[in-house]
């Protein structure tokens, strides 16, 4: 496409946020309080919150690369850039946030069938169903193919039966995506189909846990006599590996951004210098711009990686890096922020709230979307090529 069409685009995109976009909802703002997860019994916690997802959702822009038909606004990568600029430039806030946008999204497009994209993905680009992903087991974290929550046929329905663990928001989700094992008798990456379960389901209930942080986004699912329609599996009967593997790269590609919702959009300069006492340190200044300057890396990075999956090449194995590499730069950040607080920093009356429970929380992004263990030896295998 042409410069002079991409800047006329641009020129539209900049007219419509004038225009739309609430003066709330151009803060910035990204942490957990401007979130917007959606899901049947979401509360807005503003007018102005409800109105920008609204508008954005009937302009197809809360999934602007997806199909129209299935309620996106069929962005290629170039349009879909100038969109998130204008944003970024505005302040405005991302409308909606969802593991249905980040992972069952793509996994459906590629391996949904029509009927299964109509029913499913326009309710996520609209913020009706909240969903949650039920994969690790108390006996299949990191070796995920050894899950054991079984489904069993019974006519045009499974029976599933099982425990699922670590399932984030797995209490306020209305339905979930979960990895089940339909032929015990096959070998482990075998046997696993991928099945939609609403968690209003007679037979599942959720338990939080609690973290050191205070915080609880992680709960135990448990599957007991769920009878699911056999309609609702995704891909193939005993095949849900293939699905599995594709939606893991986008999980991995989404966590690689990890960290930036506590920046507001600003550099981690201009946040760590509003605290008390500032920037005043010049190991800290230093610090700080290193990882500024890693993390600018990991994004230009993560751009490229996103115009080779456009082009058809795909991000595969190259998604262990970039989780990886988001992992360390998220707890950098914290670190940083910690050291920039001081001793008031260390202030936590076990809370969900305040610097250490938020630099609590990131010592579990080097074990969730796969322990950094486990990226490592992605990367050195698959990617460098070294021997096993």
């Amino acid at each position: 496409m042409s410069d002079d069409a991409l800047n006329a685009f641009r020129a539209e995109v900049r007219t419509w946020l004038e225009e739309n976009c609430p003066q709330e909802m151009r803060d910035g703002a990204s942490g957990e309080d401007a979130i917007v997860w959606g899901g049947r019994n979401w509360t807005f916690k503003s007018e102005a919150q409800k109105l920008w997802l609204e508008r954005m959702a009937d302009k197809g822009w809360t999934v602007p690369t997806w199909p129209v038909e299935y309620g996106g606004a069929g962005l290629d990568r170039a349009h879909h850039k100038i969109l998130l600029d204008e944003m970024r430039k505005m302040g405005a806030r991302v409308p909606l946030q969802s593991f249905g946008i980040w992972m069952l999204g793509p996994a459906l497009l590629a391996f949904g069938t029509h009927e299964q994209k109509l029913q499913y993905l326009p309710p996520i680009a609209r913020g009706e169903v909240r969903w949650c992903q039920g994969y690790s087991e108390p006996g299949a974290g990191s070796d995920l193919a050894s899950v054991q929550t079984r489904a069993e046929s019974d006519g045009d329905h499974y029976i599933v039966n099982g425990q699922k663990i670590w399932t984030s928001y797995a209490d306020k989700a209305d339905c979930i995506f979960a990895l089940v094992r339909t032929d015990r008798d096959a070998p482990k990456h075998l046997g696993i189909t991928f099945l939609l379960i609403d968690m209003e389901t007679p037979g599942v209930s959720t338990k939080p846990i609690r973290l050191i942080s205070g915080k609880s986004p992680f709960c135990e699912t448990f599957f007991d006599d769920v009878r699911v329609p056999k309609a609702n599996v995704v891909g193939t009967e005993n095949r849900g590996w293939d699905v599995a593997k594709h939606l893991l790269t986008h999980e991995r590609e989404m966590i690689s951004g990890g960290g930036q919702g506590l920046l507001g959009g600003r550099p981690l300069g201009a946040v760590l210098n509003a605290q008390d006492g500032g920037l005043t340190d010049p190991v800290l200044r230093a610090e700080a711009m290193a990882c500024e300057v890693d993390a600018l890396a990991v994004a230009l990075t993560l751009e490229r990686y996103k115009d080779q999956a456009e082009s058809g090449g795909g991000v595969g194995d190259a998604s262990a890096m970039l989780k990886y590499a988001g992992t360390e730069l998220n707890k950098r950040r914290h670190e940083l922020m910690m050291s920039a607080g001081g001793a008031d920093a260390l202030t936590w009356d076990g809370k969900h709230d305040g610097l250490a429970a938020d630099w609590l929380r990131t010592k579990a992004n080097s074990i969730e979307g796969g322990t950094s263990e486990v990226m490592l030896s992605i990367i050195s295998r698959r990617v460098l090529g070294l021997p096993a």
